[in-house]
């Protein structure tokens, strides 16, 4: 029998009950037995629902951190926490998953990642579209060699009037961005991925307020508050590898758009290209004719991955950190991967609000 990995969840609000606890509630031998939040009766609730009988709560997570029974944290919080947090509880001696993105700048991210080198303990960031069964069919695509040198890529998140109305998504301070932050890194993350490349070199940037004001909004989830919209609308990137290699990311919650997609990724190389459009579409040339290749992804599972057919992407992901935890083996989604991301919106961030090129060191 397995041993009991136990599990602390810090921030009980949205993406905790949307994806964390629901999802290791279904992972064998694992156990979520504490839960802290500024408000408590969020942090009393998730532990009725998904927790041990003797499952404790916590409003102060340093309090929660001493706990040495704790194996894991997820932290859930505020994009502005995560670092701070991160870095409490890896010096705890406790493995992280950090929702993502990994933090408000490159600067606290860095702070993340020494930490976890510094500690040896595992830390891995949230980004779950990576699996998905098109990214997982994708991935190993590439890892095979069908897409030659990947050259030109696309990173998608764009919607057309779906700004997230609850919690803190709206508050610059807290979350350090809007859409780019929130949605793009998702796609520039799987984009990353895809090309196995982590080495920026330039990037030029864009973003937008155009439509923070609009009192005919149309808005999927509600009205939004224009005086509290303080973020970007819409932000979009042109990003210059080492290598050469070209991404161009695109970010909205809001754009007045037929075309919107969100965390997908578009991948051009020399032997062949892919994309996410209507599907998971692989494109090329064989026997001098041109043929497009579209997975069928309505039954069975994928034998090169370590999952179970028909569990959605969020199950997959807890399920293999934990799983990682347990075997001492690499989570999916390397710190030093998330890192990169967080430095290249940055980029993409001072870019736009200077103007001019930014460099990466």
């Amino acid at each position: 029998m397995a041993r009991v990995i136990k599990v602390g969840i810090i921030g009980c609000g949205g993406i905790a009950n949307g994806k964390h606890m629901p999802s290791l509630k279904k992972v064998a031998d694992c156990e979520m037995v504490a839960f802290c939040d500024i408000i408590p009766e969020r942090a009393e609730k998730a532990a009725k629902e998904y927790g041990t009988p003797d499952a404790k709560v916590y409003t102060d997570y340093k309090e929660l951190l001493q706990d040495k029974t704790i194996e894991v944290v997820h932290v859930c919080t505020p994009n502005r926490a995560h670092s701070f947090i991160t870095v409490d509880a890896l010096e705890a001696g406790k493995h992280v998953m950090c929702e993502k993105p990994m933090a408000i700048n490159s600067e606290e991210a860095k702070k993340m990642l020494d930490a976890a080198k510094r500690t040896g303990k595992k830390l891995t960031i949230g980004y779950q579209s990576r699996f998905r069964d098109d990214s997982l069919y994708m991935k190993k695509e590439a890892e095979d060699g069908t897409f030659g040198d990947i050259y030109y890529a696309k990173a998608t998140a764009l919607r057309r009037r779906a700004v997230p109305t609850w919690g803190v998504f709206l508050n610059e301070y807290e979350q350090g961005g809007g859409p780019l932050i929130d949605i793009g890194t998702h796609a520039l993350d799987l984009t990353l991925w895809m090309m196995n490349n982590y080495k920026p070199k330039y990037c030029v940037g864009t973003s937008y307020h155009k439509l923070n004001k609009d009192t005919n909004q149309g808005n999927a989830w509600g009205n939004w508050d224009p005086e509290k919209f303080t973020v970007e609308d819409s932000a979009f990137g042109f990003i210059v590898m080492e290598n050469g290699a070209t991404i161009v990311l695109e970010s909205a919650w809001a754009l007045n758009t037929l075309d919107y997609r969100e965390a997908v990724t578009s991948v051009c190389g020399t032997l062949a290209g892919a994309d996410m459009i209507k599907g998971l579409r692989i494109n090329g040339i064989r026997n001098g004719r041109q043929y497009v290749l579209e997975p069928s992804f309505n039954a069975g599972g994928a034998a090169f991955f370590e999952g179970t057919a028909g569990d959605s992407m969020s199950d997959r992901e807890e399920s293999y950190w934990i799983n990682a935890v347990r075997n001492d083996t690499d989570p999916m989604v390397l710190p030093e991967q998330a890192y990169t991301v967080t430095r290249i919106l940055e980029g993409i961030y001072t870019s736009a609000k200077t103007g001019d090129i930014y460099r990466f060191d």
